[in-house]
């Protein structure tokens, strides 16, 4: 098939559209984040709110930090079925227009 053993050796080796190795994951799932550095850098409107909320077993998931931005935590329900937002100034937003991963 092949006039040259060189050339049928080089062709045969190469695999055409190999996909890239995959990375590990970075995130850890598992881990629970630490609570003081999720509440560090809230109003403090918000975490009077957030310490209210949590006496109705209302739990900080996790904080997004936009670029020059208020920082936003999101609470979810014991059963992480609902998810609140708590604004700059400490009020609950119960429809949020957050974009999840899922």
């Amino acid at each position: 098939m092949y006039q040259s053993s060189s050339y049928a050796s080089a062709a045969e080796r190469s695999e055409p559209d190999a996909p890239a190795p995959r990375q590990p994951e970075r995130r850890k799932t598992d881990a629970m984040p630490d609570p003081a550095a999720l509440r560090a850098g809230l109003t403090a409107e918000q975490v009077t709110t957030l310490e209210t909320m949590e006496q109705f077993h209302w739990r900080l998931k996790f904080v997004r930090r936009p670029l020059f931005k208020a920082p936003i935590p999101v609470l979810v329900e014991r059963g992480d079925m609902r998810l609140v937002v708590i604004e700059e100034d400490g009020t609950i937003n119960e429809n949020p227009e957050l974009r999840l991963r899922g």
